[in-house]
């Protein structure tokens, strides 16, 4: 385990077509998804560790999921946290972390990734990054894993890359990235055999991301390189609290990857699902003899398939002529919702929180 292998991990998000247990108080990351004994972002901690000295884990966050990461991560110190005082996507929060790594250490190389993921074969996982972190050692380039599509899906973004060699066997140059395709494109992707699914995980050195901000953010660089002094040290809080804001509002895809021409990605060797729908999280749980697949309560189907159900606590639920439904409780909230438009959750919310309340959501 190297000390110069770092990690952003990122929890700021809100996961709100997990609701209702998903809530902007409490989001999927800090719950127990799988009903495994962990939460997601426990078990997302847990993996990296493996590679990973855990005290190089940054943790960026929302300033309110403070009290919630040092609860759920026993190990990991209040300096590891980064607090967003606004959201501005994942483009401004990568670069701040990344300016306060090179600074502690301008030998680092850097894996970004979501806290909320669902992924097996951890060893499979940890040879992959490690395999990148190698490759971004020796060379100027900026790095995807990739997940080779197993079915047209159209929630997804895509990444098409050269079929030639490039010096590294599995390490190939990426060509294009396409966002969320129809499902004729998504059809043809999957069929022409150069298309990975786009996982959301990351792996440069500090070095080449941040002359990667220099050339096309020069900007949002120049915004928060004022602040080196002062990262690191007890001025940094102030300074972010007073510029953070200023930056704007801007994914790291579109800020550096889609623009940069040494995007590379290596198809990875371990299973993955982004876990963001009810929907995905359904096709990871094992299923009773009618499809369906059952967190915390105890089930009595009658003509009832293909449901995803979850209670607080082991409530009885008995279910009579539904197929494929999402049946959610959660204190207040009863959800019954077809699997089909799980899509539509996050507009659900908004229709809840005109007519009863933020309290809700």
């Amino acid at each position: 385990m190297s000390k110069n292998y770092y990690a952003i991990l990122m929890a700021g998000g809100i996961g709100s077509r997990f609701w209702p247990v998903s809530t902007t108080e409490f989001p999927k990351q800090f719950h127990d998804m799988l009903g495994t004994g962990e939460t997601l972002i426990q078990t997302t901690f847990r993996r990296l560790s493996r590679i990973i000295p855990e005290e190089n884990i940054l943790i960026l966050t929302n300033e309110r999921y403070k009290d919630l990461v040092l609860e759920q991560l026993p190990k990991a110190n209040p300096g590891q946290l980064l607090l967003e005082p606004a959201m501005r996507n994942t483009a401004p929060c990568i670069l701040y972390a990344s300016m306060k790594i090179q600074k502690e250490n301008p030998e680092a190389v850097v894996l970004v990734a979501p806290s909320d993921h669902w992924i097996e074969q951890e060893e499979r996982f940890t040879d992959d990054v490690e395999r990148c972190f190698e490759a971004c050692r020796e060379r100027d380039i900026l790095m995807t894993l990739g997940i080779k599509p197993s079915f047209p899906n159209t929630g997804y973004g895509y990444i098409k890359y050269d079929t030639e060699e490039h010096g590294n066997g599995a390490i190939k140059k990426v060509l294009d990235f396409t966002e969320k395709p129809s499902y004729e494109v998504a059809k043809r992707f999957v069929k022409e055999g150069n298309y990975l699914w786009n996982a959301g995980i990351f792996v440069w050195s500090v070095n080449s991301i941040l002359q990667a901000f220099r050339d096309l953010q020069p900007e949002m660089y120049t915004l928060f390189a004022r602040g080196i002094p002062r990262y690191n040290t007890l001025a940094e809080r102030r300074f972010i609290n007073k510029y953070y804001h200023k930056a704007e509002n801007i994914s790291i895809d579109y800020a550096i990857l889609e623009r940069s021409h040494n995007i590379y990605v290596l198809p990875a060797g371990f299973d993955w699902n982004d876990l963001g729908t009810w929907g995905s999280l359904y096709d990871k749980l094992p299923k009773d003899n009618s499809g369906n697949a059952v967190i915390n309560a105890r089930i009595l189907p009658l003509n009832a398939r293909n449901n995803m159900i979850r209670t607080a606590g082991k409530k009885l639920v008995v279910v009579d002529g539904l197929d494929d439904f999402i049946i959610v409780e959660k204190k207040k909230v009863l959800l019954i919702y077809p699997k089909q438009k799980e899509q539509d959750i996050k507009e659900v919310l908004l229709r809840v929180k005109q007519e009863f309340g933020e309290e809700l959501i």
